[in-house]
């Protein structure tokens, strides 16, 4: 039979839109793409939402907050969970399916009641989340019970579990009792298309100028550790190391402020324009300074790695997943201060070849695994491991 006629049919179940670039930061629209490459048909299930639960889990969050300053995660709550079953079932039900690929987000695998077998994939679990992000402090003891019993019910149902570093597969192995021979870490790629990556030569052409260019690329300016960052550029300037910080995707507060800080508060990649401004960032940056405090992964990284642009970043989380000292960057304790980030980018400096020999190594680590297309081929792989692809 023709190999093609012979490729498996996999469900993209997620609660968004994988074809809009905008969905989970476009990692749903390159991640199926892949998929369709490397694994099989792919299939879209279309929405899936419970609208009435989605509306019920707000009010009990807003009820919540308001007479017990407590959270309700109702993204992560058992009313919602049931509601993605049955509306994926009716779904399935109407079509052969061969796999059923949940990415991100365990609610809609929880209550499924079938006999396709289930790859789930994550850059977290439940417990990492809880007291880390934000979103997660906080919780109603109920949500914090549902959140863990949805996680668990998704992690045993899968039979095979991806993620997208050892922090977080680890959680699964010891939060969850996940057997390890289903366990596999993968990272994610780099959000690009063929057009939008410079080639190899022109990234190992890259030269360091003065003043030295820093970028902070991130929405969320506490989080991805915005003071530090601009504590870093005071201190490089104090050093006598002229230096200047691009902030990009959000606004600083008012009291940061500097002569050589320049802000780009929002630039949308599905406008052409605009992603060619942040492609040009990347290729004119001479480091991708992000002191994260809290990280699951960060797709920044691989898209950094392609243009050979070398990552300052924190040791937290899933970081450890996308950056490798010495390779394509350096990962600061979680405790490090401006001063810190700003000696390491200066010893960095102070040597042109160690400069040049990082460029090189941050291109190779984007070659050889962060890319979307690195990713397919091993997903391949695990699916032929598991018996989910057959030979033809």
């Amino acid at each position: 039979m023709d190999a093609e006629k012979n490729r498996i049919k996999i469900a993209f179940l997620t609660s968004g839109n994988p074809e809009d670039r905008r969905s989970w930061s476009g990692i749903d629209y390159y991640m199926a793409k892949a998929l369709q490459e490397h694994c099989g048909d792919v299939v879209y299930l279309g929405d899936i939402t419970p609208v009435r639960s989605l509306l019920w889990g707000k009010l009990a969050n807003k009820l919540s907050e308001t007479l017990l300053r407590k959270r309700y995660a109702y993204l992560n709550s058992n009313l919602l969970a049931r509601g993605y079953a049955k509306n994926a079932m009716e779904k399935l039900a109407l079509q052969h399916i061969d796999l059923i690929f949940v990415p991100s987000d365990s609610t809609l695998a929880a209550f499924l009641e079938t006999d396709i077998p289930i790859v789930y994939l994550s850059g977290t679990t439940f417990r990492l989340m809880r007291e880390y992000y934000p979103q997660f402090t906080r919780l109603l003891g109920k949500s914090a019970r549902e959140g863990e019993f949805i996680e668990q019910r998704c992690i045993s149902k899968s039979r095979a579990l991806i993620y997208s570093s050892k922090w977080a597969a680890y959680s699964a192995i010891r939060d969850y009792h996940a057997s390890k021979n289903k366990v596999y870490v993968l990272p994610y790629g780099a959000n690009l298309d063929p057009a939008d990556i410079p080639s190899r030569d022109e990234v190992l052409a890259r030269k360091l100028k003065s003043p030295c260019r820093l970028l902070f690329l991130g929405v969320d300016w506490e989080r991805k550790g915005g003071k530090i960052a601009f504590d870093a550029l005071v201190e490089l300037n104090k050093m006598g190391i002229e230096a200047s910080l691009t902030v990009c995707g959000c606004t600083p507060p008012h009291s940061f402020t500097h002569e050589r800080l320049r802000v780009i508060p929002y630039l949308n990649k599905n406008k052409p324009n605009e992603r060619r401004q942040l492609m040009h960032l990347f290729l004119t940056s001479d480091f991708l300074l992000l002191p994260t405090r809290s990280e699951c992964l960060g797709i920044v990284f691989c898209e950094a790695s392609a243009f050979g642009l070398p990552i300052i970043t924190t040791n937290t989380g899933g970081v450890e997943g996308a950056v490798k000292d010495g390779v394509n960057g350096f990962m600061l304790p979680l405790s490090s201060e401006g001063r810190h980030y700003a000696e390491v980018i200066g010893d960095i400096l102070a040597d042109v070849n160690k400069y040049s020999e990082l460029v090189e190594s941050s291109r190779e680590a984007f070659e050889e695994h962060l890319n979307w297309d690195a990713w397919g081929r091993k997903a391949a792989g695990i699916f032929y491991a598991n018996g989910f692809i057959k030979d033809a």
